[in-house]
């Protein structure tokens, strides 16, 4: 194979294709041959003349087209990608149709030739980046047209009736992403002019400077009506179309380096359009202006007002210099303060809730024994720390005040006391103090029965101390002295009814009846026999 003239499998290809009357197929080989050179005019011209006929197939074409860039041969897809790029520019719309309809048209994202040196220094294998870069920005070109339903770079461009000149604010925003993704497919490209060194990749060249003067007017008609509406818009517009327009300041630095290359091409500098960068000034009010529609300080935020495009690339990457960084963290521990001082006025769990008085049941209240005159609670602080307990004060001799031996539980005088809120002193020698008796001292209060004479008529004792009545059959004072614990009423029960003894003594005079109820649990009392007063 050589630079010059059709190779030797050209020729049996195009000469296959005669035979067989497939004049598309015919042109499109004529059209990518292994020449290292662009696709000759005439070639180009014919077939942009089949895609305007109506007998003309245009999927067929486009398939032969895309069928010839799976050939190995590095120059055979570069060549093929150009034609295609070509029809696309200038051919009939129905042919973009077809391509748009289809993702996987360009499908050489792994496209490598390793095939050997071809015309001296030219190495398939250096240009095989260029291919995948190429095939690339093909299948944005499609992509974009899918998406918004026109070609870009065949669009009315211009204040007077340019078509992004005219569209509303929240379509603009949903086109202008597409705009860029294609833009940037394109710069990908990034080829320096040391690279251009062959007719194939110096006619991608130009086409793709072509499509790049068309593409970035058209953004810039773009941006343009984007910030006439940037006032008008709310909170979340206008912070995607500030992202919009930053990313639109960085795409003017790599759009100036691509036309460098261009001029050092060769390219006629009336042709290279001239870029103006817009004064920082313009990006500081839009900033400020979204900072105002936020509710915080211009500047405080992820953004920071940057001079020139380069520095503001940082801050579109939500990178915060130092500066920013102090200043925030200053405001943060001012706030801090702030919150500190005024959190204990304002705060209503600062101070702990007043103690609530809790109420003591009296357990005597049971058996129609009044509680103490002071049955006021007292306030948990006022209460006195470990008192001891003292029930010697009320301790009485006459056991018939008290039958149930209430008053001697030293439990409901802990539980009453405490009720009652005063301190109570407790002595365990006292709290058992039986007097000689089997019984504990009981307090005298009046009232509770009548007198010691009524109560030696009625359990005839003559004579005849309480306690001696109360006290166990067979048991002595120094044996049940300190001993017997009377805290618990059934147990006493069981004593004063073990104790009772209702012998044939005779008494004189008429005994009366013992009044109320019998007692429960007086069962050792029905073992003995009781004698009528009257028999």
């Amino acid at each position: 194979m050589t630079a010059q003239g059709q190779t030797f499998n050209d020729r049996i290809l195009a000469a296959r294709h005669s035979i067989a009357g497939q004049g598309l197929a015919k042109a499109v080989c004529k059209a990518t041959t292994e020449e290292i050179i662009g696709p000759k005019k005439k070639h180009l011209d014919y077939l942009l003349h089949c895609t305007n006929e109506p007998n003309v197939s245009i999927p067929t074409l486009a398939n032969l087209l895309i069928e010839r860039t799976q050939n190995p041969n590095w120059v055979v897809v570069f060549k093929s990608l150009i034609t295609t790029h070509h029809l696309m520019c200038y051919g009939n719309e129905r042919f973009t149709q077809y391509l748009a309809s289809s993702s996987s048209n360009f499908q050489l994202s792994a496209f490598l030739d390793k095939g050997g040196v071809q015309a001296g220094p030219l190495r398939g294998y250096d240009m095989s980046p260029f291919i995948r870069r190429y095939a690339n920005y093909m299948s944005e070109k499609s992509k974009s047209y899918r998406n918004v339903a026109f070609d870009f770079c065949k669009v009315k461009r211009g204040k007077d009736g340019g078509t992004l000149r005219q569209m509303t604010g929240e379509k603009l925003l949903k086109t202008l992403p597409h705009l860029q993704a294609q833009i940037d497919s394109l710069l990908e490209f990034d080829c320096s002019a040391q690279d251009l060194n062959n007719g194939v990749i110096n006619a991608c060249f130009m086409l793709l400077f072509r499509d790049l003067i068309r593409l970035f007017a058209c953004y810039n008609d773009g941006i343009i009506n984007l910030l006439e509406k940037y006032f008008e818009m709310h909170k979340k517009q206008a912070r995607e179309a500030l992202d919009i327009y930053k990313k639109f300041l960085l795409c003017m630095d790599r759009v100036g380096e691509f036309l460098k290359v261009a001029e050092r091409f060769g390219i006629d500098k009336s042709e290279i359009p001239d870029l103006a960068k817009a004064p920082s000034s313009l990006l500081e009010a839009l900033e400020a202006h979204l900072a105002s529609l936020e509710g915080r300080k211009p500047g405080s935020g992820g953004t920071t007002p940057t001079g020139n495009a380069s520095a503001f690339g940082a801050a579109s990457g939500d990178v915060i210099d130092e500066k920013t960084a102090a200043r925030l963290l200053q405001e943060e521990e001012a706030a801090m303060e702030k919150f500190r001082s005024t959190a204990s006025a304002s705060n209503p769990f600062a101070a702990p809730p007043a103690p609530e008085p809790e109420e003591t049941p009296n357990i005597l209240d049971l058996f129609g024994v009044p509680a103490p005159a002071n049955s006021a609670p007292a306030p948990v602080s006022a209460a006195p720390a470990a008192a001891p307990l003292d029930f010697t004060s009320a301790a009485s001799t006459k056991a018939s005040d008290d039958l149930l031996q209430l008053s001697g539980n030293p439990f409901a005088n802990m539980l009453n006391a405490a009720g009652s809120g005063q301190p109570v002193n407790y002595s365990p020698a006292s709290a058992f103090n039986t007097s000689g008796s089997g019984f504990p001292s009981l307090p005298s209060q009046p009232g509770q029965f009548t007198n010691e004479n009524a109560f030696n008529n009625i359990f005839g004792t003559n004579g005849t101390s309480a306690t001696a009545v109360l006290q166990p059959q067979g048991s002595s004072n120094n044996t049940n002295k300190d001993k017997i614990i009377t805290g618990d009423l059934d147990s006493s029960l069981a004593n004063l009814a073990s104790n009772l003894n209702f012998g044939n003594q005779k008494r004189g005079g008429l005994v009366p009846q013992p009044r109320g109820p019998p007692m429960a649990g007086l069962n050792a009392m029905q073992s003995q026999p009781m004698a009528h007063p009257f028999m």
